[in-house]
């Protein structure tokens, strides 16, 4: 359990970098140096945190509680060549919550600073959120049906490539939405750009605004995990290898880890930000994929 933490926080920053690396290629720039993230996150624990006098113990909180619910979130996923640490029947809806959670307390949070600019934020959040929790669950049916389990570890831990020939259409479906889910829940391009504070755009980052020393850097580093947790949650659907050794089992789920965050580089650097009211066309297109996906695996069972 500490092993698989620990790996978590390691590398969990360099999916960052390897993002910032590939949008500065197509930018033909050189870029920041992959480990930026971990040179910030230091920076930012060594200083000291400035809180509002409006706030209460909610805007303390909060950071500490997203790092550490997106933290526990990481024991229920099968990744690695590692079983998952905690397994029991249910576990996903245990896994959404943990990220509902972190979610609710940033949403506080920002109410907390009694902005009406953290405020909008949090609203838009909050809106953003109802649509991709229910695409979330809408691909958990699915795979529950094709694995005939409702845990993590059998649903998304205990297939192999053959599974692909007989549940291919609908796992693709599922990837899909799923991509789109990871897009949204981590505010990147195009639904926001954590790289920009414009206040027409801004999602998540504006409820960060507040925030400062070890606070932000506690939330930079839950944003970090939380973008590792989805996409380890993502690679275990896409490439099902498991071995008999675990170093080989490792270096497969690195390099689906390394390829998803340049995919999510490619897909930054091809796309523009999306207009406010064209981002739920956007969610609703993931949540159609979701839906197809579970009636193609409805189709298949029946």
């Amino acid at each position: 359990m500490v092993a698989r933490l620990a790996v978590c926080l390691l590398l969990a920053p360099f999916l960052l970098g390897i993002i910032g690396k590939t949008k500065a290629f197509f930018a033909g720039r050189v870029g920041r140096p992959y480990l930026q993230v971990y040179y910030d996150v230091f920076k930012l624990l060594q200083k000291g945190s400035v809180y509002s006098r409006t706030t209460t113990w909610i805007f303390r909180a909060a950071p500490l509680v997203s790092l550490a619910a997106v933290l526990a979130s990481a024991l229920l996923i099968p990744f690695g060549g590692w079983a998952a640490p905690v397994s029991f029947w249910g576990d996903a809806l245990l896994f959404a919550a943990f990220f509902g959670l972190a979610r609710f307390f940033m949403m506080l949070a920002a109410l907390d600073t009694g902005s009406s600019f953290e405020g909008m934020g949090a609203s838009r959040e909050a809106a953003f959120s109802c649509v991709s929790e229910i695409v979330l669950f809408l691909n958990f049916a699915t795979l529950v049906i094709l694995s005939k389990s409702f845990s993590l570890s059998q649903m998304i831990g205990e297939r192999s490539w053959p599974s692909w020939t007989a549940m291919g259409p609908s796992l693709i479906l599922v990837v899909l939405s799923t991509f789109i889910v990871l897009l949204v829940e981590n505010s990147r391009i195009p639904v926001d750009d954590p790289a920009t504070h414009l206040e027409l755009t801004m999602i998540h980052e504006v409820m960060a605004l507040d925030h400062s020393g070890p606070d932000l850097a506690f939330i930079i580093y839950a944003g970090a995990v939380k973008l590792f947790v989805l996409g380890a949650f993502l690679v275990a659907i896409l490439v099902p290898y498991q071995s008999h050794h675990r170093s080989i089992d490792a270096v497969v789920f690195l390099s689906g880890m390394g390829l998803l965050a340049v995919a999510i580089g490619v897909v930054e650097s091809g796309m523009a930000r999306l207009r406010l009211d064209r981002v739920f066309a956007f969610i609703i297109g993931s949540f159609v994929l979701a839906l197809f996906g579970l009636i193609v695996a409805l189709a298949r069972v029946l």
